[in-house]
């Protein structure tokens, strides 16, 4: 495959099947690889969504700064739009993100604004805003109410699931902006309305990388419940215990969410007789090394190098 930009390389990720771990055998799951695109995650679909439509719109014009709340991966994909368009960027993250997504930002020429650690991602978004008032030049695109966020996946991302796995029964992805949810949702409805939509969220309070639980006191603007069918609550160690699973039963080396949102879609397996589901993969692992999740694994085999004199 040969494109102009790496741009055009967003989008048309892989689908692959993670059936061996399905606690059912007549169900098929398959995991979309959303870390596939350029900067790794589902989040650069939706950067060059934003942009393209603030773009359209007269909203965005050259030279202007982007300022907008991120856990890290819509910030990265922001990046990458910006640094070929020629904007600013800004990006307020909590203070306690790996650093692997500070380095990575910041390589692209982003600038941080940093949170309160304990707030996560509700106080990144009240500093986000309030930045954007003290700076009316400045563009704040607000993934958490921007249409273009869920109509990225209306246009491509259900589409690409629906050409790939016309079979498909259940989709799974977790709620963080509701995003992927929303959009796929809707496309599934309007052109297979028999798919049920399944939901992740964290438990109230608790923290699982990406994905936010809506009984925290913010909910989206961009949410419909009634776009939901069913919806499961993952705490953080089942979804580290799942992403090491995904690791050394799959060969997939994913982000936490990632842990998180098959849980949910093993536990959807549990309840059908048979049938196919598509979870979402939003990351790959690499924004998580630092955070230590492998790190039991890592020592095991460093362990083993030294018995066998690989040291």
């Amino acid at each position: 495959m040969k494109v102009e930009s790496v741009l055009d390389l967003i989008g048309n990720t892989p689908m692959v099947g993670i059936h061996s771990i399905s606690p059912n055998k007549n169900v098929k799951i398959y995991l979309k690889l959303e870390g596939q695109n350029p900067v790794g995650s589902s989040k650069d679909r939706v950067a060059l969504s934003m942009i393209l439509d603030a773009e359209n719109k007269g909203i965005l014009k050259p030279g202007n700064t982007i300022v907008e709340p991120s856990s890290g991966n819509t910030g990265v994909g922001l990046a990458l739009v910006s640094i070929l368009k020629g904007y600013k960027l800004v990006v307020v993250c909590a203070e306690n993100v790996t650093q692997e997504r500070k380095d990575l930002l910041r390589s692209f020429g982003a600038k941080i604004e940093f949170s309160p650690g304990n707030l996560g991602s509700n106080g990144a978004i009240a500093r986000a805003k309030e930045l954007a008032e003290q700076n009316p030049d400045w563009v704040m695109l607000y993934q958490y109410g921007n249409e273009s966020n869920p109509v990225t996946h209306v246009n491509a991302t259900a589409p690409e699931i629906l050409r790939d796995c016309p079979e498909i029964d259940v989709f799974v992805a977790g709620l963080g902006t509701s995003g992927t949810l929303m959009g796929c949702s809707r496309y599934f409805k309007e052109h297979n309305p028999d798919v049920k939509i399944v939901a992740v969220e964290p438990p109230a309070g608790e923290s699982v990388s990406g994905l936010r639980s809506l009984e925290d006191g913010f909910v989206p603007e961009i949410f419909q419940a009634d776009l939901i069918d069913r919806k499961f609550m993952i705490k953080n160690d089942e979804s580290i215990e799942v992403t090491r699973c995904l690791l050394s039963e799959c060969g997939l080396f994913v982000g936490v969410s990632t842990g998180a949102i098959v849980a949910g879609a093993i536990k959807q397996a549990q309840s059908m007789e048979q049938g196919t589901i598509v979870a979402i993969s939003p990351d790959s692992g690499w924004k998580y090394l630092s955070a230590g999740i492998w790190a039991n694994r890592i020592e095991e085999v460093i362990e083993e190098s030294k018995s066998t004199n690989f040291w």
